[in-house]
């Protein structure tokens, strides 16, 4: 089991920016292989420490592991779908050692020539309760960095082509000596990419990479939950020099219903009932979020604030058949602008119910009343 990545790095969860770097720097000359060779032990926690400090330097990936934890950025569910939303995650899960100090000692990590991790995106989408129930298909528009169509991804005009870098002869790293470390980083030249390109492709200045408009058709699965987190592998931004592409992380919410509360499988929903339905019983044809009613009996004599279940009618279960329950709570309504024969049977029957004592909850707090304090019912 992973343990937490603030505990990793051996800083407090309000760490600001500038002291998660410090620990990560303090921690990776520590156990960096090439300073404990044949060590299994350091080499696991400096992966460890890396993948820590490659989530909670980016403020929208360590927003999503406070909020979701380690499963933020597990193999998630393909889909999504809904309103409009916006991209994070600027940056790919790449190696960060090599961002923060080159390579210390000479090892591992990037050579020239490689191909880095395009960046990941995140695309925040809004729900309807209604949507989330019964689930549904959406094609979502959106701009992102891809391949230069003009040059293929290779950055050169058309019947070009690129040079080996003479800074770092095609290696696209350079080394230095700092005292007894060598250190290796970048070529200042060719930015690591081990050549240079003479004559750039007018579209994409050289980069290899454009921005364009995507659109990207998803599905969501019935029965999502607010804040559910989806992830759409290589459908993030394009890698440079041919590398993979990021994942696009898709983060639902679901809006508020004005019949229905929502309770992780479960629904809640009020309902008022007459005050003569809530005293002789009888059938009541209760709303559905999937639409139609389903019947409820009241029995005679229900109160107000009492809760019912009707099982299997609350949210599916996500890539399963089961169902949740919803609770129906009856709200018994007093009623106003009463004719003159109402006013006369109500009398009625508050006279017959002084002979019968058919109200035990009102008799009961009074009786408390008179106990405590010595006061009747006025």
């Amino acid at each position: 089991m992973k343990r937490d990545f603030y505990e990793v790095l051996g800083v407090p969860r309000d760490a600001g920016a500038e002291d998660i770097k410090k620990a990560y720097r303090r921690l990776a000359m520590q156990h960096h292989p090439d300073k404990n060779h044949g060590n299994k032990d350091a080499e696991a926690k400096f992966k460890e420490i890396s993948e820590a400090y490659d989530v909670l330097r980016s403020d929208d990936r360590r927003a999503a592991y406070d909020r979701f934890g380690h499963q933020a950025f597990e193999q998630g569910n393909a889909g999504g779908g809904g309103g409009g939303g916006g991209f994070g995650f600027a940056g790919g899960l790449g190696d960060v050692f090599e961002e923060m100090f080159g390579e210390i000692m000479g090892g591992g990590g990037r050579r020239g020539g490689g191909t880095p991790r395009g960046a990941d995106l995140r695309y925040d989408l809004t729900l309807s309760l209604e949507e989330a129930f019964q689930g549904l298909q959406k094609t979502i528009t959106f701009t992102a960095l891809a391949t230069c169509a003009t040059c293929k991804g290779e950055g050169t005009a058309p019947g070009t082509s690129s040079k080996a870098c003479t800074m770092c002869h095609g290696h696209g790293r350079v080394r230095s000596q700092q005292g007894f470390f060598a250190v290796e980083h970048a070529c200042p030249t060719c930015q690591g990419a081990g050549h240079v390109i003479p004559t750039p492709c007018t579209d994409c200045k050289g980069a290899g990479r454009v921005k364009k408009q995507r659109s990207l058709a998803i599905t969501i699965p019935p029965g999502v939950d607010d804040g559910t987190r989806m992830r759409l592998s290589g459908e993030g931004e394009a890698g440079p020099r041919h590398g993979p592409a990021g994942d696009l992380y898709v983060f639902l919410s679901i809006t508020s219903h004005p019949l229905f509360q929502r309770q992780g499988p479960h629904l809640h929903c009020h309902v008022p009932i007459p005050m003569t339905l809530a005293a002789l019983g009888g059938t009541l044809e209760v709303p559905l979020l999937e639409g139609g009613t389903a019947p409820l009996t009241i029995e005679p004599g229900t109160q107000s604030g009492h809760v019912m279940t009707l099982r299997h009618k609350g949210m599916p279960a996500v890539h399963s058949t089961r169902r949740g329950d919803m609770a129906v709570e009856v709200v018994v309504e007093t009623p106003r602008h009463l004719t003159k024969r109402q006013k006369e049977l109500l009398t009625e029957f508050s006279v017959e119910g002084e002979r019968v004592k058919n109200s035990p909850l009102s008799e009961k707090f009074w009786a408390k009343v008179k106990d405590i304090v010595g006061v009747s019912e006025g």
